[in-house]
Formats: structure tokens, C-alpha cells, sequence
């Protein structure tokens, strides 16, 4: 089968599957050992070792840990390693995301490390360039690691904090009870444990932060979607008040900075919700260990210096652990290491089910209605779009007619709208629109049909009976329409950063719809501009 982590992208931390993150950390843990006790020969089985395999980092945001822990892996490796140097770039004379790293890619560089205040950078990138490389023939299609995008994900920072989670777990991965403390509304690294937290079979989380910088509800039904137990604190002190303590703690830093005047007034406050006090310490479980993604903040350390001489410190093998990991994952993604691997990869299931279900035009038990609804006067030609809004108000009836009529064109075709009480389901409101003269509809249209009225019914009517009859279910997909786009002006779909990617949505098992790029959540009458 050749080795499958050949110029893998990884842009979120379930861009891995289980199988090969223990993988990745049985080879990590073989590293360090190596590292400490200077074995060449080993250390030598993980260098790509060839000076033509180009690594280029491309900060657009500052960092210090992260660059330099790849840099120093990059230079374990004896590769070429190039910098991007952002502030005389073209990305300053409006030049596209897409065609920079094309050019790059054309100039043999193989691995892309990117930091951005834009969210799902990484994964647009590999579809971009994937296209680029095998219309030019280059020799091997470039990977794309996400080194933090926006308060998206952090994978790399995920795998170098699950790693250190395990050695403090003698790498069993049978249960972990972990406190997440901080800023966990900004705080990607956190945001990558809703899914990196899957290599422990059994998970408690404990979140501890006041509302404001409170963990997004996405990341919290995430979680439980994963059979996470998930618990809320609004403070440390309210978290070491009951006798369930966490024997491993995360802390992030607050960004308070980035949530305006109001939140800067409580800014003391606020931070001392989820800052460690000395006296604490008597509360917390003596074997406890301490982790934090570093550096901290010079002024307001979540974890006072005072600790760093105490039995709690994990962050600074945590941090040291950083090159460690990435030195594999490059390996891994040269192709250097990886063929031994046995296990099962990482797969993103496609759900094709049919959401555009085709019904004979009268069914059994239902009234011949010649071509109307509730309250329609009978049409020869046209189209009946009804049960909008089943048991809605009448005012978001209305909105969402509004938005059907706009998304579907219909606003300069003959005929009305209204809101009707169904006879047949407890008189619930629905909404009505109909349209005479209107007698086509393609596929594309009634996909956009069913993803902006999910469970609706298209009548077609001719010569004043009911031709043809659809009803409509939530897709499982929605795309490759002009006027869809993500809501996160973070995101790189979005349209003022003019990059053209072509907004994409999943939906959820709760019927909500996921940005395939950020993962922010949105309903379905929200996708669209």
C-alpha cells in the first residue's frame, strides 16, 4: 500500500485517527529515549537526512514556541528550511493565499507550516495545491501542517500535549480526568481536545471559566457527541470547593484583550477566576500535574513562577516535549518512518443519503387538492411550495418565506405568500408559497429548495393537478452555490478576505450545519448572504 502518511496535511487534530496518533507516540517515545541517551543509529532511522526536502514556515502571526520548536526540528532533519518573510511578502500587495503557496510549491518545497489569524487556512491550501501540483506534474503534492489558525485549532500543540498526558499516565489510555482552566473561548488548544481527547477510552472534563471566555457550545456538544462526561466551573475556587478534582490541569491564557471595553473593565476580576493562588494548592490533588501550551504572560500568569519549582510542574516537559513530536511528524509525512504502521487510518465518512424524496403525486388517505393548499386558489400552471415552518410563529414563518422566495429566485414570478393553519396536524401554523407559470425545476434546484426549506413539499401543478411531488430533508451536504458563506469573518471562506473558496457546510447529527473549513455552527437559514 505504500506509506500513508506521505505528504498527509494536517490542519485539525481529526485529520489523525486514533491508530495513527498511538503510532505517532510509540515512534515519539522511542525519540526521546534515543535523544537521552545519545543513540546515533536510532536517531539517524528518523532524519529525512536530504537537503532538497524543502520545509518552509510562514508565520502571519507572532510566534515564538511553536516556530522554533519546528525550526529545531527541521534542523534534526538536515533538510532545506525556509521562512516566509511576511512583512516585505506579496500577501501585503493583496496577493491570494492560493497562488503564494502554489508558487512556493512550485519551487520543490514539500512541507508547509502555517500560523494565521485566519481560520481552515490549512485545509483550503491542501485542496488548492493538491489541484496545482498535479496539473504541473510535481514530484510529490505538498502537506500542510496548521501551526494555529484564528481561535480555530492548534493539532500539533494537541499532539505534543496528548503525548505528555500519556506519560504521565504510564501511557495507559484507559481513562483520563482533565481540567481545562482559562480562556477556553479564544483558546484553540484547547478547542483541539474536543476531538484529540478520543485517544482515552474513558474521558472527564472539567471546564473552569466565567461565561465570557466560557468553552463554545460547538466544542462542549462536541465533547459529549464523544461520550466525553463534560462539567462546568465558573472559577477555580468554585472548582476546588467540591471533592471531584482533576489530577491533571491545562490552563490557557486569557485574551481578554481581544472582547472590547465592557470585558476590560472586569478585567481583574475575570482573571483571577482562573488564576492558580498559592493557597489552592492544599485543595488540589498532591500527585496533580500542571500543563500549559507557554509562554505565559509576563504580567498575569495563569501559573505563578511559584510552581515552577513544585512537584505540579508538567509545561516545561510539556514544552520540551514540542520537538519531539514534531520531529516525528515530519519523518512521518517525508515518508521516513511510517511503513511498519498496521493500523486503521483516519477517514472523513461521506453521508450521500437521499434528502430529495419523490412521492406519488396524491397519497393514499390524503384530500385531492387540484393543485392548491389550504387557502390557494386553484392554479392551471405553476408551482405550491408547502408546510414551510410547520408549527412556527407566524412572524418566522414569514422570514423564512422571505428567505425561500431570494434564495430560489422567486421574487419577481407572479403569485403570493401567506401563512395558512393545517387542517390536518393540530392547526399548526405552515407557510405557503405559490408561484403560476412556474413549471420547471432542475436538480439544482431542488437541492437549493431542500437546503434552504427542509421539510417542505414542491408541488409542480399542470393543467390544474398535481404532476410531480417532493418533499425535502436537510442535506447532508450543502455546496457549490455562489450565495452560500460562513457567518466567521475569521474564516478564510469568508468574502471579504476575496480568497474565492467556495463556502462548504456538513451537517450535524443535530441538524445544525458545520463550515468545512472553521467548524463554526450555523442553522440553515443563516449560510446563506
Amino acid at each position: 500500500m505504500g506509506n500513508i502518511f506521505t505528504s498527509r496535511t494536517l490542519s485539525v487534530i481529526d485529520d489523525m485517527s486514533i491508530s495513527e496518533r498511538r503510532y505517532l507516540f510509540e515512534k515519539t517515545k522511542i525519540l526521546k529515549d534515543a535523544f537521552l541517551h545519545q543513540d546515533e543509529h536510532i536517531l539517524n532511522s528518523f532524519r529525512i537526512n536530504n537537503s532538497d526536502f524543502g520545509i518552509y514556515e510562514v508565520f502571519l502571526e507572532d510566534s515564538t514556541r511553536t516556530r522554533e520548536s519546528f525550526r529545531n526540528a527541521a534542523a534534526f532533519h538536515k533538510v532545506k528550511v525556509s521562512d516566509l518573510a511576511v512583512d516585505t511578502s506579496s500577501f501585503n500587495k493583496g496577493e491570494s493565499y492560493a497562488d503564494t503557496f502554489n508558487t512556493l510549491a512550485g519551487y520543490q518545497n514539500s512541507v508547509f507550516i502555517i500560523r494565521s489569524k485566519l481560520e481552515g487556512v490549512c485545509t483550503w491550501l491542501h485542496e488548492a495545491t493538491s489541484s496545482f501540483a498535479e496539473r504541473n506534474n510535481l514530484s510529490r503534492i505538498p502537506a500542510f501542517i496548521n501551526a494555529g489558525d484564528g481561535k480555530h485549532e492548534h493539532p500539533t500543540q494537541e499532539l505534543l500535549d496528548e503525548f505528555t498526558f500519556l506519560e504521565d499516565n504510564n501511557f495507559e489510555t484507559n481513562q483520563i480526568h482533565l481540567a481545562l482552566v482559562g480562556d477556553l473561548y479564544h483558546g484553540r488548544t484547547v478547542h483541539s481536545k474536543a476531538n484529540g481527547l478520543t485517544l482515552f477510552n474513558k474521558v472527564k472534563v472539567d471546564l473552569i471559566a466565567p461565561p465570557e471566555i466560557a468553552m463554545p457550545e460547538y466544542y462542549v456538544e462536541k465533547m459529549k457527541s464523544n461520550g466525553f462526561e463534560v462539567r462546568l466551573f465558573d472559577s477555580i475556587e468554585e472548582y476546588i470547593s467540591q471533592k471531584d478534582i482533576a489530577t491533571k490541569w491545562y490552563f490557557t491564557r486569557p485574551q481578554l484583550e481581544r472582547m472590547g471595553e465592557k470585558i476590560l473593565k472586569r478585567e481583574a476580576e475575570l482573571r483571577n477566576k482562573v488564576t492558580l493562588q498559592k493557597e489552592y494548592l492544599k485543595k488540589i490533588p498532591q500527585n496533580a500535574k500542571f500543563y500549559h501550551p507557554l509562554p505565559r504572560h509576563r504580567v498575569h500568569p495563569t501559573i505563578p513562577t511559584f510552581v515552577d519549582e513544585t512537584s505540579f510542574n508538567g509545561y516545561e516537559r510539556q514544552s520540551i516535549n514540542g520537538m519531539y513530536v514534531r520531529i516525528v511528524l515530519l519523518a512521518m509525512i517525508a515518508g521516513t518512518i511510517g511503513d511498519d504502521f498496521t493500523g486503521s487510518v483516519s477517514v472523513h465518512e461521506r453521508n450521500d443519503e437521499e434528502y430529495i424524496i419523490e412521492v406519488p403525486p396524491h397519497v393514499k388517505g390524503e384530500k385531492e387538492t387540484d393543485g392548491v393548499s389550504e387557502g390557494v386558489r386553484p392554479i392551471r400552471d405553476g408551482i405550491v411550495i408547502d408546510h414551510i415552518g410547520r408549527g412556527e410563529e407566524p412572524s418566522v414563518i414569514r422570514k423564512h418565506m422571505a428567505l425561500i422566495i431570494k434564495v430560489l429566485n422567486l421574487d419577481n414570478s407572479k403569485g403570493g405568500e401567506w401563512v395558512s393553519t393545517s387542517k390536518n396536524e393540530d392547526h399548526k401554523n405552515k407557510g405557503i408559497i405559490f408561484r403560476p407559470g412556474v413549471s420547471e425545476f432542475s436538480r439544482k434546484e431542488l437541492k437549493r429548495l431542500a437546503a434552504v426549506a427542509a421539510g417542505a413539499t414542491l408541488n409542480i401543478i399542470k393543467d390544474g393537478k398535481i404532476e410531480a411531488k417532493y418533499r425535502t430533508h436537510l442535506p447532508p451536504r450543502i455546496y457549490n452555490f455562489d450565495d452560500l458563506a460562513c457567518t466567521n469573518e475569521s474564516c478564510i471562506s469568508h468574502p471579504i478576505h476575496n480568497e474565492g473558496v467556495p463556502a462548504r457546510f456538513f451537517r450535524t447529527k443535530d441538524n445544525r450545519y458545520v463550515c468545512a473549513y472553521c467548524q463554526t455552527e450555523h442553522d440553515y437559514h443563516t449560510i446563506w448572504r
